[in-house]
């Protein structure tokens, strides 16, 4: 019970609801819409989503009565308890102040709670901003928020429809990025993290994706000494991010 009552604090339902949060250009993670939904309300809801930029996704009956029990007509929104942020203008502010960019990009991490911790992580240790996909990553949600104990309502995170794209932005705009993943051989206390710098963490379950560690200008990786294979993904988003502080103080 106290699982689904978490949930809802974060959930709206109903055409004429979802509608109104539209209306109101509320900041929406995603948008549940039932298959085979009255074709009626389904026609309204279209037109309001119109040339609108939000996560759909198409869901069995059965998945919507989950979340809630009470008239949902077929469509829930996800509302995030904070706004997306305009990676352009951070990068922007930051030159502006003279400082240099240290942006963290998550690729595909989809645990609430690793995203949380990460997030609090990243406040703590001079972070400008998290970027994540619009697809595949954890929500902005009352838990992430209190994982992070109140970080996310500090940092800026920015959403991205094309993250491989995004972070070819951010080496246009003069940001070495540095892929953080076993398949190499240098550790990342002998990478430089100092100076513009973007730092890419990869999913729980695969690691950084191929186009992104392509993209990269260098990778690093660090030490284990047990047997288990790999850290937690929120640890070693610490070590990475403590060792980036480390560098920016000797400097």
């Amino acid at each position: 019970m106290a699982q689904n009552k978490r949930e809802i604090e974060d959930l709206i339902f109903g055409v004429r609801a979802v509608i109104e949060a539209v209306k109101a250009k509320k900041t929406i993670n995603k948008i549940m819409i039932q298959r085979g939904m009255d074709k009626a309300l389904f026609k309204e809801l279209k037109e309001a989503l119109a040339n609108k930029k939000y996560t759909l996704q198409f869901v069995p009956p059965q998945k919507i009565n989950k979340l809630t029990t009470k008239n949902h007509q077929g469509v829930v929104a996800f509302i995030s308890p904070v706004e997306y942020q305009d990676l352009e203008k951070i990068l922007a502010a930051v030159f502006e102040r003279g400082d240099s960019p240290n942006i963290l990009v998550l690729d595909r991490i989809t645990d609430v709670r690793n995203f949380g911790a990460i997030a609090r992580t990243a406040e703590c240790s001079g972070v400008h901003a998290i970027v994540v996909p619009d697809r595949h990553s954890a929500l902005i949600t009352s838990d992430a928020i209190k994982t992070s104990s109140g970080a996310l309502h500090k940092i800026p995170v920015c959403k991205t429809r094309d993250l491989p794209q995004t972070v070819e932005y951010l080496k246009t705009s003069g940001l070495r990025v540095v892929a953080c993943t076993e398949k190499t051989n240098d550790f990342v206390f002998d990478v430089s993290l100092a100076g513009p710098t973007a730092i890419i963490m990869g999913s729980e379950e695969d690691g950084i994706s191929r186009e992104l560690l392509s993209l990269a200008h260098q990778r690093a990786k660090i030490p284990l000494l047990g047997t288990v294979g790999s850290y937690n993904v929120g640890v070693a988003s610490g070590i990475v991010l403590y060792e980036k502080m480390r560098q920016m103080i000797l400097e």
